[in-house]
C-alpha cells in the first residue's frame, strides 16, 4: 500500500472524517477480499496547519503576490510529508485547492486534486449543470468551473455578495466545530434560493457534508429534493483507489 500524507486543519473535523474514512474504506476493501481483523489500513501522516492563520493570510483575487503567504504555509506542510516518506498527499480542504498551481510548486510528491475527483463523480450524475457551494474563495475563484468544463459540466456564474457571505456564515457558525440542529436546514433553504432543477450541487467545502451526516461517505446522495455530490467522499475514494492500486 501507498503511504498518505493528508494534509489537514482547514478545518479540524473534516480531517478527522478524512482519516476515518480511509480507515474503514481499506478496512472494507480487504474484509471483502478474506481478509480478518486487525484489518489492514494505508499508512498515513497527517500535517495539520491552523486554520486561524491560513484565514488571516488569504490574498486577493487576481492579485497573485497577496497569496504568497498562505501559498508558503500549505508549501511548507507538504513538503513536510514529503520528507516523511509519503508517496502522495491529498489536502483536506477545498480552499487550498484553488491555489494549488502556487502550492505545488517545488513539490515532487504528486498531490491529489479535488477538484479532479469531484467532477469525475458529477459527470456520472449524468447532469450537465452545477452550483458550486464553498467558502468565499471557493465561490469566487472559477477552478471549479473550469474544472467541471472539461467534463461538460456548466458551473454556475457567481452568487451575489449576499449570498456568497451567508454561504461562508453558515460555514463558521454551523459546520467549524462540529454539526448544529440548524446546519441541515440553513442549507437546504440556501439551496432552494440558488439551485435550479436539475443541478447538482457540489458541498466544494470539507465542513459541508457534515449537514448531513448519514451521507458522510456518499459520493452522490438526495435530500430535501436536491442532488448533492460530496467532494470529500470523492476524494477519499481516488485517494484509497491509488493507495491500494497494487492491493488490487
Amino acid at each position: 500500500m501507498k503511504k498518505i500524507g493528508i494534509l489537514g486543519g482547514v478545518g479540524w473535523p473534516s480531517t478527522i472524517d478524512y482519516y476515518r474514512a480511509i480507515a474503514e474504506g481499506a478496512g472494507r476493501f480487504f474484509a471483502n477480499r478474506g481478509h480478518t481483523a486487525p484489518l489492514p489500513i494505508p499508512r498515513m501522516t497527517i500535517e495539520s496547519v491552523t486554520q486561524s492563520q491560513t484565514r488571516a493570510l488569504r490574498g486577493r483575487a487576481g492579485d497573485e503576490r497577496s497569496w504568497s503567504g498562505f501559498d508558503a504555509v500549505f508549501r511548507d506542510a507538504l513538503l513536510t510529508l514529503q520528507t516523511a516518506g509519503c508517496d502522495f498527499a491529498i489536502i483536506a480542504s477545498n480552499t487550498p485547492h484553488a491555489r494549488l498551481h502556487a502550492i505545488r510548486l517545488g513539490v515532487s510528491m504528486p498531490i491529489l486534486s479535488i477538484l479532479d475527483a469531484t467532477a469525475e463523480a458529477t459527470a456520472q450524475t449524468g447532469l450537465t449543470r452545477a452550483l458550486v457551494l464553498g467558502t468565499t474563495v471557493t465561490m469566487q475563484a472559477r477552478d471549479y468551473a473550469n474544472t467541471l468544463a472539461r467534463f461538460g459540466i456548466v458551473a454556475n456564474d457567481p452568487l451575489d455578495d449576499a449570498e456568497i457571505s451567508e454561504m461562508q456564515a453558515l460555514i463558521d457558525e454551523d459546520l467549524y466545530a462540529g454539526v448544529s440542529p440548524r446546519a441541515r436546514d440553513r442549507l437546504l433553504a440556501f439551496c432552494d434560493r440558488n439551485a435550479a432543477p436539475g443541478t447538482a450541487i457540489l458541498l466544494a467545502c470539507t465542513e459541508l457534508p457534515l449537514a448531513f451526516p448519514e451521507h458522510t461517505d456518499d459520493v452522490t446522495f438526495s435530500a430535501g429534493g436536491h442532488l448533492f455530490v460530496n467532494p470529500s467522499a470523492a476524494h477519499v475514494a481516488a485517494a484509497l483507489q491509488l493507495a491500494l492500486e497494487d492491493e488490487a
